[in-house]
């Protein structure tokens, strides 16, 4: 099947995410099976208009800030030079609303809304502007069917109006072979926790800081490693040092590969207090590395940790619920071994080569018509 893909940005730009990591992951596994695949995105400065990405026909347009208004006009282009079988759109920022441009058989990909939560991380008028966005959702993509990256995901769908018989779930994958344990690299001693990803408002470092704040009153030696980048960075650091704590905070930046996999292995669980994720990626990284996590019970985060398996959920925005559990693995070696070995196992049932065939099934089901026109599944 010939697939056209849309999303904002492709594997090789430099603000790339888990958004594209995800789309790269299943649909060049897809043009390794035969699939032609096309993908229309965004740009950046200095950045070639054609690349060959994984096996994916890119075309850039615009630039990160230009390609809402480009999008379509892009996508309509591509249309015209080459009818695909199918259009995938991936609504990771804001929608471009294709299914209108095409009777095409159709595909949206949501790794997450963005909901009232957009209004912590954005100025008053750009948040308003991307709820405003998801609102009409349901019946602009209405004859399309969903690709849903978990069950949280799925039920906001049908919250907002979604039939559930037009949506798919499917799991991410995880690379189980390069994120993997080492017996060489021992536990951080004393007890260290991790947070790694972009530092965002929305992501809720900031209740990691407090509740590692808290749980120092009872264990001084406690440490907090933060690797990333983000413009909330500054803030963050600031806090480090109110709380008092700015000498048990380490602030990494960016970080390679292999410093990445260090910190995932040596920590005593990773940390991720965000208040809505599509799923988590950082999470099922460090459980494949044997890795234990303790996340917010928040959407897309309690598909990611089973609580009390491979990790604990506590309430969104609770430092001392939060301060309460990093206490617990730091006096529980065991613990946090036995929370690491199942994630692990769990790690290791999560697949990409699974999830791209779960995906190839589901576009072969729309376009053969297993999902009719209105969404639906015929009886």
């Amino acid at each position: 099947m010939k697939i056209l893909l849309a999303n904002w940005q492709d594997r090789d730009n430099p603000q790339a995410g888990g958004a594209e990591i995800h789309l790269f992951e299943i649909f060049s596994r897809l043009a390794a099976r035969g699939h032609p695949v096309r993908l229309v995105c965004a740009g950046w400065a200095g950045a070639p208009s054609r690349a060959e990405v994984q096996g994916i026909a890119v075309r850039r347009h615009g630039t990160r800030n230009t390609f809402a208004a480009l999008g379509r006009s892009a996508v309509r282009e591509a249309l015209a030079a080459e009818r695909p079988d199918i259009v995938v759109e991936d609504v990771n920022k804001v929608p471009l609303f294709l299914p209108s441009l095409t009777a095409l058989p159709f595909c949206t990909i949501i790794p997450h809304l963005f909901g009232d939560t957009v209004f912590q991380e954005a100025s008053w008028p750009v948040a308003s502007a991307v709820w405003l966005a998801e609102r009409p959702l349901a019946r602009a993509y209405r004859r399309t069917a969903f690709h849903a990256i978990s069950e949280s995901t799925r039920d906001d769908l049908i919250a907002r109006g979604v039939r559930p018989s037009r949506i798919r779930v499917i799991h991410p994958g995880v690379d189980s072979v390069h994120f993997r344990p080492d017996p060489s690299v021992p536990r951080s001693t004393p007890p260290s926790f991790l947070y790694i990803g972009r530092l965002k408002r929305y992501k809720g470092v900031d209740v990691a800081l407090r509740a590692l704040a808290r749980a120092r009153e009872r264990r001084p030696d406690l440490r907090l490693d933060i690797a990333g980048r983000g413009d909330f960075q500054p803030e963050l650091e600031r806090l480090a040092h109110r709380l008092g704590i700015a000498e048990a905070v380490t602030f990494h930046g960016f970080v390679s590969e292999e410093r990445k996999l260090e910190l995932l292995r040596s920590a005593t669980a990773n940390v991720f207090p965000s208040p809505k994720e599509g799923w988590g990626i950082t999470i099922v990284e460090a459980a494949a590395c044997g890795t234990p996590s303790l996340a917010s019970d928040s959407p897309g985060l309690r598909d990611s940790v089973r609580d009390g398996v491979t990790g604990a959920l506590v309430p969104h925005g609770d430092a001392a619920a939060l301060a309460d559990r990093m206490l617990e693995l730091a006096a529980d070696p065991a613990l946090v071994e036995r929370l690491g070995t199942a994630a692990r196992r769990y790690a290791e049932g999560l697949t990409w080569d699974a999830a791209a065939a779960a995906t190839e099934a589901h576009l072969l089901d729309i376009i053969q018509g297993a999902i009719d026109g209105t969404g639906d599944h015929p009886a």
